[in-house]
Formats: structure tokens, sequence, C-alpha cells
């Protein structure tokens, strides 16, 4: 048939190809890369048992601990942030100091306190038992101790300000170029900071929803400060948490695999709960930290 007599009509859909390859390629959508994984208990490295029946100091001294974890249990939960048991083990020798080691092993969090008395903090495998050892300004050790606590004491106590800081937000004029709405969250986080009382809920600016520059992040931290607090939280991706000059104001910041930031606020509390353990992550730490302790003196006998 003549598609061109007269009488017939063009066929009104234009005919395209399909199938595989005979489409154009989109330029693939990039995602931000989320964690992918995270950290779980693993059962600490512990040496042979023929090596361990020697040791009575560090025998004791994790009996300690167990029993300082039972007295901790014993408050209300809703009083656990004020727990702070510590098991002294200044006098422990080489050996036996490395055998608690071992058993406690290393867990997600880390901290540094920074300054003329540094100390190292080291959450062990089990959830609200910590190794704290605190420094002179020589780097010599003078206290060496295991602590049970949601958070060791002395991040919360090393990170407030020395001194009193009248931090005010600056007249618009005075603002560095690109700065445009930082200086309307440094005005609500004074007036947090000051109002902060023991026993408030945590107060969180969301950073990554807010409209900010980055010159308006740069100039936040600029303005906050930092006062020699940092840790590190290796639980799902990185938290990364640092004390601010302001009382009760902190940094933290999270981020992916690649070290992207994936959520940036800052807080208003006594310490973020992204360091803190839980109630229940303490007792879940008991029963574990018993089953080892039990391994531990059967090989005395």
């Amino acid at each position: 048939m003549n598609s061109n007599s007269p009488g017939t009509k063009p066929f009104p859909i234009p005919v395209r190809t399909i199938g595989p390859g005979s489409q154009s390629e989109e330029e693939e959508l990039q995602y931000m890369s989320m964690p992918k994984g995270m950290n779980t208990y693993q059962s600490p490295i512990l040496p042979e048992r023929e090596q361990i029946g020697e040791l009575h100091q560090a025998q004791a001294a994790l009996r300690a601990v167990a029993a300082a974890v039972q007295r901790a249990l014993a408050v209300p939960p809703e009083a656990m942030a004020s727990v702070c048991e510590r098991v002294d083990l200044s006098d422990l020798d080489e050996a036996n100091r490395r055998l608690v080691n071992q058993v406690l092993g290393e867990g997600e969090v880390g901290a540094r306190i920074d300054g003329e008395a540094p100390v190292k903090v080291q959450e062990s495998l089990f959830a609200g038992i910590w190794r704290v050892a605190e420094f002179d300004a020589q780097q010599r050790l003078l206290r060496d101790y295991v602590e049970i606590a949601a958070a060791p004491a002395l991040l919360a106590e090393r990170a407030r300000p020395t001194q009193d800081l009248s931090l005010t937000p600056p007249s618009a004029q005075n603002l560095p170029p690109m700065v445009m709405n930082a200086p309307a969250i440094l005005t609500e986080v004074l007036e947090k900071s000051q109002r902060w009382q023991p026993g408030m809920p945590v107060h969180v600016i969301n950073l990554t929803l807010l409209p900010l520059s980055p010159q308006d992040i740069a100039y936040l931290d600029e303005r906050l400060g930092v006062a020699g607090v940092n840790i590190l939280s290796r639980g799902y991706g990185n938290c990364r948490v640092s004390s601010t000059q302001l009382p009760q104001c902190w940094r933290v910041v999270y981020y992916n695999s690649q070290d992207a930031v994936i959520l940036d606020t800052i807080e208003i509390t006594s310490m973020p709960e992204a360091v803190r353990a839980a109630p229940e992550d303490l007792s879940d730490s008991a029963e574990r930290f018993a089953e080892v302790l039990e391994w531990v003196a059967g090989s005395t006998h």
C-alpha cells in the first residue's frame, strides 16, 4: 500500500528503536556513602591458662572491677550519670597490668585530654568499663585505674572552661565575608549554654539541615573554640566529639567510611550521648565480664 497515496494519513506516532543500547545513558547518580559496618562485641584475646596462674594482683584487680560493676548496677538507671567507681592499678607490675589490659581489651570509644596534665581514656570491650591514665607535664604516669561509669568523670570535668567567657554575637557590619546565618546560631548556643542545668535534656542544633556556608561553619568553630577534650567513637561510622570554650557545649560530627561529614551538630549537655554507656549496656557488660572472669579464675585451679 502506498503510504503517500491520497486519503492516507501519516502514522501519528514516530517509530523509535527500543531495546538495550538504544537509549542514551543518563549520568549516573552519585550518592553519599553511608557507614556500612558496625563494631560488635568480640571476646578479648587472653593468654594461655598457665600464664595466668601466678598473676595474683591482676586477678584481684579484675575481681575488684566485677564488684565495682555490681555496685554501679545497684544505682537507679536515672542516676547512672552520677556513677563513678574506680579500681586503682598503680601498684600493678607490668605483667599483671598486661593481663588486666588483655582482659578488658579496647572498645569503640577513645579520648584524650590535652593540656599540662594530659589524660588518655579508652573504653574497654565492656561498655561502661573504662581504662584511664593520667600523666604529668613530662608524660610521666601519675594515676592508672579502671573506671565504671557512663563516661569517665574527667571528660566532663576537664571540658569546663577555666575562665568565664562572655561571647556576644557581633554586629552585622563586623561579620567576615559569606558569613550570614552563623550569628543567629551563636545567639541560640549562648542562651542555651547559660541556662543549662544538670538534669535538663540535651539541646541539639543540627547544622546539617541549616543553610550554612563553609564560612558560617568556620566562623562558628572559631568563636566557640576548643577546650582540650577530644573523643572518637567508632561505632556505626565515626563520631568525633570535642569540647568548646562554652560550658556544656560540644561539637559532635558524624563521618562515613570515606571521612565525609554526614551529620554535623552542636550539643548543649554535660556529655553527648554518643560517648555515654547506657544502663542496659553496663548490665550486658556485667554478664559478659563475669563469664571472662570465671575463665580467668579457672586458670588458677
